[in-house]
């Protein structure tokens, strides 16, 4: 890892993103995906780029608590690939047909098929994309699992931090993790008034903030060399990236409506056809007038919408203060999480750590 000060963040952003990148890259993994399918599949998303911020959160909170960040590059590259398999599968669900600017696994086996078996018919067509993608989706999360023990068969971590970080992921992570994707899925279909503020946030967390969580956890134990999740530093990181995580995924909501789709590789728009209940939503809805308030419902979760009706719907998503109130609580979080890192040693890493929490909330990808 380079070792330039804070406000170099963005060079230290690359720099982890490049380790693990080349780690998952070695050939005594490359080996075991077959067929061909499958070994591109599996890559797809591994190679078509992305932040690596789940890493970053791991190897830095690892150097906060004064160990040596290279000592939990396979955790990091573990945590990479847990949230990869996570994609492809959301993706099928959200039936998503791109991401980060190229086809999602499902859609890119999904035209494989149509060139390959031309006597295939596109419902027939269709079905081999999403068995695809969901085969290199279980690939992913064996892969992340086994490379979790190269912690302590390859490096230096204690077996028993090594096995309880197994433990944590493939049953405590997992299990809040698909809830949340449950959760989200159930609320599509409920009215717009019944599901609170609080009901998203906590759906949003358990979508993707126990796996930031996980993240500062594996690299503080990692970092302290034992299993203690009470340490008061351990306990401080956990805080912080549980409010990193809801702050990050509001902030990926207000990109769905107001991002750039060249930018975001995904069309703007998308959450509102599927209906998903975000806080701009509930804010809008809530502030809205009757006229307001009955175009959201006839346009969300309408699949068939016209690009017109989407606009028309932003507007009002704007109009009547979903965006900015979303950014606000955005930001509410991160000053919160802010105020659990200062609890602390003032180190270059916790100094990353709060560069990457203000970056959460700043981006535009």
């Amino acid at each position: 890892m380079t070792q330039g000060p804070a406000n170099h963040f963005q060079d230290e952003l690359k720099a982890c993103a490049a380790q693990v990148a080349d780690f998952l890259e070695q050939k005594e993994f490359q080996v075991r995906f077959n067929p061909d399918d499958l070994r591109e599949a599996v890559n797809l998303y591994v190679r078509s780029g992305g932040k690596r911020l789940r890493p970053a959160i791991l190897l830095w909170s690892c150097g906060a608590m004064g160990g040596d960040p290279n000592d939990a590059l396979p955790a990091a590259a573990a945590a990479e690939l847990f949230h990869t398999w996570t994609l492809v599968h959301d993706d099928i669900i959200d039936r998503d047909d791109r991401r980060r600017g190229v086809p999602t696994v499902h859609e890119k086996f999904r035209q494989v098929a149509a060139s390959r078996y031309t006597h295939l018919s596109d419902e027939e067509c269709a079905h081999y994309g999403t068995s695809v993608a969901v085969l290199s989706g279980d690939v992913q999360h064996g892969w992340g699992i086994s490379i979790l023990t190269d912690l302590t068969r390859k490096g230096s971590v204690p077996a028993d931090v090594t096995l309880h970080l197994i433990d944590k992921m493939d049953n405590e992570l997992l299990n809040l993790l698909v809830e949340g994707e449950l959760l989200d899925i159930q609320y599509c279909h409920e009215p717009i008034g019944a599901i609170k503020l609080d009901d998203i946030e906590n759906m949003l967390w358990k979508k993707t903030g126990v796996l930031y969580r996980f993240c500062a956890e594996a690299g503080a134990l990692i970092g302290l060399g034992r299993v203690e999740p009470n340490h008061p530093h351990v306990h401080a990181l956990s805080d912080f990236s549980n409010r990193c995580g809801i702050a990050f995924q509001l902030q990926d909501d207000l990109l769905g409506v107001i991002g750039d789709p060249q930018s975001t590789g995904k069309p703007v728009g998308n959450d509102i056809r599927e209906g998903k209940r975000t806080s701009i939503v509930h804010y809008a809805h809530e502030n809205g007038d009757p006229d307001e308030r009955a175009q959201i419902e006839h346009t969300l979760g309408n699949l068939s919408a016209s690009d017109e009706e989407i606009k028309r719907v932003i507007a009002i998503l704007k109009k009547r203060g979903g965006i900015e109130q979303t950014a606000h609580r955005a930001q509410f979080h991160i000053r919160a999480a802010l105020e659990s890192l200062d609890k602390l040693p003032n180190t270059r890493y916790r100094e990353l750590l709060r560069a990457w929490a203000e970056y959460l909330v700043s981006r535009s990808i």
